[in-house]
């Protein structure tokens, strides 16, 4: 739809305008596992952002995982209000492709939803994951408070390790706070839980082959 090059991230300047509200509905429940896809959440719950380039197939891999409460996907890390796919896919929006994963840390710890992650894409790749390239399918983690950051970063030294000794390079994924990150907005009803909904459709998940230990902290 647009004629810019999504190769490299844009400034704040660069960005689409956006839009003043959210362009579409979103569904009330989870078609899979029949949850809320929006807060309020349980109290007892955390969530976490993910980025692991297509969000379809990375969004399966979480509401699979035993102890995931709810999943939604949708996009953030950019600068643009309630944007569109168009829009995201046009690199003028800053936005990367990020699963919501709502879980409950009583029944699966944080580390092993990281070792999911880590181990189901190819961090070290920069703006593309596989085939798909720019910058909406980086890497990313956007944290939602102070112990998930220990976590998350001692996951990524720990794997770079492991990277590093099977002749891999350095890990690009972007890792925040979520109040850097900024809101996450929800993407389209057709793509919440869209491989329930298309099983045989495209899943761009592939990782490197390389196991990241579990456990390490928690």
């Amino acid at each position: 739809m647009f004629s810019f090059a999504p190769r490299r991230l844009i400034s704040v300047a660069e960005a689409l305008p956006g839009h003043t509200e959210r362009q579409f509905a979103v569904p009330s429940r989870h078609a899979v596992l029949g949850t809320p896809l929006e807060p309020p959440f349980p109290a007892d719950l955390e969530v976490i952002y993910v980025g692991m380039g297509c969000f379809w197939g990375a969004e399966r891999k979480f509401w699979q995982t035993p102890g995931v409460y709810s999943t939604a996907v949708g996009y953030q890390g950019g600068y643009s209000p309630h944007p569109t796919y168009d829009e995201v896919c046009s690199g003028r929006t800053g936005h990367t492709e990020i699963v919501q994963v709502v879980f409950d840390p009583d029944q699966v710890s944080l580390s092993t939803i990281m070792k999911i992650f880590w181990e189901n894409h190819d961090p070290t790749q920069g703006f593309r994951q596989g085939n798909d390239t720019g910058t909406q399918y980086r890497s990313a983690v956007y944290t939602t408070n102070a112990v998930q950051d220990e976590i998350v970063m001692s996951g990524m030294h720990t794997y770079q390790q492991e990277l590093t000794a099977h002749k891999f390079g350095p890990i690009t994924t972007e890792i925040r706070p979520l109040a850097e990150a900024g809101p996450f907005y929800f993407a389209e009803a057709y793509h919440q839980q869209y491989l329930h909904k298309v099983p045989n459709g495209y899943c761009g998940i592939g990782g490197t082959g390389v196991s990241c230990p579990a456990g390490l902290v928690r």
